[in-house]
């Protein structure tokens, strides 16, 4: 068996005897600095799109909650909690004015979710008669009248739920960009 020539390192550059013809590195450190490296970005591709095909409807769902509420308390930043009017700098949640249980197609109208200290909506159970009044006063009666009426039933699919997404996430951004001094 022929012994393979001499060769440079593909990291150090120096000169060595390889063991076999597919030896590309010197040393196991060369070997370890060239593979650290060594995730390529389809692979890293590759595994998100695994991931997000392993990811269920109730998963989505949240992923979508999660940005809609991010959107939510962005856009009404500084502003009072809906129910109590007060203003304390406490921690902001998203309230929703008809719950998500009973009204899942309500979930993420803009209409029906608006700032709420976290005081009215964990202990007061949303703080609903005061919530009401001050949400005739910013949205209208006509609007309101719409909430409060009959909808129709709604199952969000995944293509949906991702649309919805990048439109929120869209809105965001735009939210960041005009008020970047006062949005954490």
């Amino acid at each position: 068996m022929k012994t393979p020539k001499p060769k440079a390192c593909r990291v150090c550059s120096r000169m060595f005897e390889p063991r076999s013809t597919t030896q590309l590195v010197c040393s196991v450190q060369c070997a370890i600095l060239r593979n650290r490296g060594k995730e390529t970005k389809a692979k890293r591709e590759r595994k998100k799109a695994d991931l997000e095909r392993l990811k269920t409807l109730s998963d989505h769902h949240k992923e979508t909650q999660s940005i809609f509420n991010r959107w939510v308390r962005l856009r009404d930043h500084g502003l009072p909690c809906i129910s109590c009017g007060r203003n304390t700098g406490a921690q902001r949640h998203a309230g929703h004015f008809k719950p998500v249980g009973g009204f899942p197609e309500l979930r993420y109208n803009p209409d029906n979710v608006h700032s709420q200290c976290a005081h009215c909506n964990d202990w007061l159970s949303g703080n609903l008669a005061l919530y009401r009044a001050r949400l005739l006063e910013k949205i209208g009666p006509e609007r309101l009248q719409t909430l409060e009426g009959p909808q129709e039933p709604r199952q969000y699919r995944v293509e949906e739920l991702k649309a919805i997404q990048s439109e929120y996430k869209a809105k965001i951004r735009e939210l960041k960009r005009n008020n970047t001094n006062d949005v954490v």
